[in-house]
């Protein structure tokens, strides 16, 4: 489906986030750009599963409910914690189990850098403000992050849902992160009539 909306969506995208990443590559050790940004509908289930799952993936969200019902959504594979560390702080976090307390606090970190910013290019968009909202970090499969999300987000909407794949590389390694930013059908009409 094409309409107004998915190409506003894909444009604030690739503008807004593709300015983001501009300034996360001039600061820290990788490069850090937009790759694709696509518009679907369905369940937030459906958007999640545009990820690959190999095993558990971090993610990282926020919601908001009061001026722009919106909740944004980060995905990392944990399997690249150590390069992704790399690209963003310089030093690689060391390969371990599990997702340590330093890894997750750099996560959740990146993730609320980049969310705000899709964020605020939305509330702009729409000529509206809210405060901050507080990152929140959830770690495993499919099942498991979509009932944690299911606290703040209706399982059963549907929603109109932009996903933006990052692409995050230094000289010795690469990997993905996905972004979704689920907008409830009313707010993407909002968008179309802009």
């Amino acid at each position: 489906m094409t309409s107004k909306p998915d190409v506003k969506l894909k444009s604030l995208a690739a503008v807004d986030l593709s300015k983001c990443l501009l300034r996360i590559s001039r600061v820290s050790a990788g490069t850090w750009q937009v790759v694709d940004a696509e518009v679907s509908s369905g369940t937030l289930e459906d958007a999640l599963s545009r990820h690959e799952f190999k095993d558990a993936a971090a993610a990282v969200y926020l919601s908001l409910k009061e001026t722009a019902p919106l909740t944004l959504v980060m995905l990392f594979d944990p399997s690249n914690t150590e390069c992704i560390s790399k690209c963003f702080t310089g030093h690689s976090f060391p390969k371990g189990a599990g997702t340590t307390p330093a890894e997750e606090v750099m996560l959740t970190e990146l993730g609320n850098i980049v969310l705000n910013a899709l964020i605020n290019s939305l509330l702009n968009a729409l000529k509206r403000s809210q405060m901050p909202a507080v990152p929140q970090f959830i770690e495993g499969d499919l099942a498991r992050i979509t009932g944690e999300l299911g606290r703040v987000v209706d399982l059963k909407r549907t929603f109109r849902t932009l996903t933006v794949t990052i692409g995050i590389k230094s000289d010795k390694c690469v990997s993905n992160s996905k972004v979704f930013a689920l907008f409830p059908e009313p707010l993407a009409q909002e968008l179309e009539n802009l």
